[in-house]
């Protein structure tokens, strides 16, 4: 241990230690994932359109969160996951190359008598349906740009594309779900 420093009149300086308290990294994080797990789960399915994937791609995030705390505990620890969330559906994406969706009409068990309380709740799940129809890359970029409201540039920095690639896939991807909604309007 270095001596005292000196101060101005020669005499030691009082020494300061300094103690950090309270909360430890573990708690730091469990209290970011109480707080911004459900949002990442609604980007992941906005991502996947699949609840099962939606919940894999949620935990992967998080986990992935924890591991990398110490450098982004710090910072913005919410893009970090969104941006493993959307990495890991491009992986994903890339080891099967083909998707089969099912549509939610096809489904056992479902009836056609629904109370009036959820038309806002049919209006989200048929633009879901909609956008499972949309191309992938074009479904990536609508997600970030459009429902989570991202700004061009951190949509192209997300995804490692440039920005002038955001907005045609952005137009594409909107023009294609336009047509979707009103094919099935008709």
């Amino acid at each position: 241990m270095p001596p005292p420093a000196l101060s101005a009149d020669r005499s030691p300086a009082p020494r300061v230690e300094v103690i950090r308290t309270g909360s430890t990294a573990v708690d730091d994080f469990t209290a970011f994932a109480r707080a911004h797990a459900a949002g990442l789960h609604r980007i992941a399915y906005l991502l996947c359109g699949d609840d099962h994937r939606a919940h894999d791609l949620t935990q992967l995030a998080l986990e992935r969160t924890f591991r990398a705390w110490p450098r982004v505990g710090d910072g913005n620890p919410f893009a970090y996951a969104r941006q493993v969330l959307s990495t890991a559906r491009i992986d994903g994406w890339r080891r099967t190359r083909r998707e089969t969706t099912v549509s939610p009409d096809d489904l056992p068990g479902l009836t056609e008598d629904r109370p009036d309380a959820t038309s806002g709740v049919d209006d989200r799940e048929r633009l879901v349906r909609a956008l499972r129809l949309v191309p992938v890359k074009q479904r990536r970029v609508v997600v970030l740009r459009y429902l989570l409201d991202r700004s061009e540039q951190d949509v192209a920095a997300e995804l490692g594309i440039s920005s002038g690639t955001v907005k045609s896939q952005g137009a594409r991807g909107l023009a294609r779900l336009r047509q979707l909604l009103t094919e099935e309007d008709a």
